[in-house]
């Protein structure tokens, strides 16, 4: 088992070194805005990309969700899928794309449920803004960029609140 598929396959120390910098970050918030955001996504950008590339095989999307899917990029996934798994998985819960890979939905789906907080892998995310594609999802996250979704309904926010509603 490689290094990086064993870390991930333990997200809780992940989730929480996620959580304080996603709390120091806020923090720092009107400090960042007085640097300038263009400033601050220049020093934080390389060390953010080495660090997601090496345990999560990031891809940069600029709306990091990683948080909500175990850990796992969802952008590792051949389609990009962001919202779970395609039609194709096969029986043996490998990708129908790329039939030498473990679906990432599948993993996605059994790391979240060793996170304290598993319900947050219902939640429905917007479709990537290729606008955003390799920019610090931190600094997008601190000024909203990654929540504009234009022209897409906001609402139910998770698949379980859209199946309770027809039900």
């Amino acid at each position: 088992m490689d290094l990086q598929r064993s870390i991930q396959d333990h997200p809780r120390p992940l989730e929480w070194a996620y959580r304080l910098a996603h709390r120091l970050f806020f923090a720092f918030g009107p400090l960042i805005a007085r640097i300038g955001y263009k400033r601050v996504e220049r020093l934080i950008l390389t060390p953010e990309r080495l660090s997601k590339e090496m345990l999560f095989d990031c891809r940069m999307c600029g709306q990091c969700i990683l948080h909500s899917t175990g850990m796992t990029c969802p952008m590792t996934c051949p389609k990009n899928l962001r919202n779970g798994p395609c039609g194709g998985v096969r029986l043996d819960n490998h990708c129908e794309v790329k039939p030498e890979m473990v679906c990432v939905w599948f993993d996605a789906y059994h790391r979240s449920r060793r996170l304290l907080w598993p319900e947050e892998f219902h939640d429905i995310h917007p479709p990537v803004d290729r606008q955003l594609e390799h920019g610090s999802a931190w600094v997008n996250h601190l000024v909203g960029r990654d929540q504009i979704v234009s022209g897409c309904e906001t609402e139910p926010r998770t698949g379980l609140t859209m199946v309770r509603k027809d039900a």
